[in-house]
């Protein structure tokens, strides 16, 4: 098993390009199977979890060309020669759930598998399927599956979620483009990557208004055709260097940034005494510390525009080198602070009580062998490390490999001392 070997107290100086968004890639890919027409998506991030949803299409019966290396991916679902997706394959990501909707408006029918994915926390599916019977899906679950028809096919409704979860309001909206007359989302989701999605479905000739907003109208279309479309940058990848930048010092600038996706983060690391100049017309976004005291600084995850529960754990890292006492409240998820412990085995001083944590500043943390628990948490080890005095050693990076691409290269490039060893190293 690969892990990440650390030399801490090296400033980040030059330019990071940000990747497109895993969070947005992974819907775009479902997408594929409203049409038998090609879909290209380009921009497209190399990570475990794209690969893996690529051969759970394949599975069903996508020709899917994505050679090593290369961010353009060709997807035809021309025919489909399976509606099941089994337990092997979903497991292994939560949004491979989300093929439930599109094969039911395809085909009439479909067998999922329940999800899989991080450990942070109950993920219930039960929002997923409400909207999916109020269009008309019979679902029964068995055995771990969800079985679901509508042989008649798929019909609008009203459907007021309650809460704005995100996978909910994408698997919503990727099955009413097939659906008979209008589907109307309310209380739904306004992440970035829900504007993506509508504005490649549309594309496709679907007739969504007012992604990004509360309120979500779906006009159903008959069918829909192929298209090209470039996947978003990611703005969890932005966020989690800026603040890397921040953590170790120095003078980095994000290359093909999503600026305006990162209100409420830029305005923290501010808040914390970092220099921040954000350009949204030219897309970057440079993070400045040169031997300035970072600042304790609270915050409360919330759905966007909000501070992003995914940037949470790096937000902590930094903090745990700040001036003072800072509280950081997660409200979306209510097991995502298991990088807590880890993070004080670094020296941080950390008290985790319910939905906070108490963070007081320390002037220096130390190296030490930590384990990665879940995605978000595996990187703010990562930051921590190159914040701390000696050899940090992160283990278990095979959740990294789920969200970032290239990460030790980028870091790299940048003057961070990362190298990633397989045990047979040791």
């Amino acid at each position: 098993m690969d892990r990440l070997v650390i030399q801490g107290g090296h400033k980040l100086n030059g330019h990071i390009p940000i990747s497109g968004a895993k969070n947005s890639a992974l819907k775009l890919m479902v997408a594929c199977l409203l049409t038998d027409q090609p879909i290209t998506l380009t921009n497209m991030p190399s990570l475990a979890d794209t690969r893996f949803l690529a051969q759970l299409l394949e599975t069903l019966g996508v020709e899917v060309y994505w050679p090593k290396g290369s961010a353009t991916c060709h997807l035809n679902a021309a025919e489909l020669k399976s509606t099941i997706a089994p337990y092997d394959q979903v497991r292994k990501m939560r949004a491979s759930f989300n093929v439930l909707g599109p094969l039911i408006a395809r085909s009439g029918h479909a067998t999922v598998s329940l999800p899989g994915g991080c450990a942070i926390g109950a993920r219930p599916v039960d929002l997923h399927l409400q909207a999916l019977e109020a269009m008309g899906a019979d679902l029964k679950v068995e055995q771990g599956y969800v079985k679901a028809a509508a042989i008649h096919g798929l019909k609008g409704a009203h459907i007021n979620f309650s809460m704005p979860s995100v996978g909910a309001t994408e698997h919503a909206m990727l099955t009413a483009t097939l659906a008979k007359g209008e589907t109307i989302l309310e209380n739904a989701a306004r992440e970035p990557e829900i504007e993506d999605l509508a504005d490649c479905l549309n594309a496709m000739g679907a007739d969504i208004t007012g992604a990004g907003t509360a309120v979500i109208r779906i006009k159903g279309a008959e069918s829909l055709t192929g298209t090209t479309h470039a996947v978003m940058a990611d703005r969890i990848e932005a966020g989690t260097y800026a603040i890397a930048a921040a953590a170790a010092g120095g003078d980095v600038t994000l290359d093909g940034c999503p600026v305006e996706a990162l209100g409420a983060m830029i305005a923290k690391l501010r808040e914390a005494g970092v220099t921040v100049d954000a350009d949204e017309a030219a897309h970057t976004l440079r993070i400045r510390r040169n031997g300035t005291h970072l600042k304790a600084v609270n915050l409360s995850t919330q759905p966007h525009p909000g501070f992003p529960t995914d940037l949470q754990a790096q937000f902590m890292a930094l903090m745990a080198i700040a001036d003072g006492t800072s509280v950081i409240r997660e409200t979306i998820f209510e097991n995502r602070f298991m990088h807590a412990p880890e993070l004080s085995r670094l020296g941080a001083d950390i008290t985790v009580r319910g939905q906070e944590a108490i963070v007081k500043g320390v002037r220096q943390l130390t190296a030490a062998p930590v384990m990665a628990t879940d995605l978000r948490a595996s990187v703010s080890l990562v930051i921590a490390g190159l914040a701390a005095e000696g050899e940090t050693v992160v283990n278990r990076i095979y959740h990294l490999d789920r969200g970032f691409e290239r990460l030790e290269e980028k870091l790299t490039a940048c003057g961070a001392q990362i190298e990633r060893r397989s045990e047979d190293e040791e």
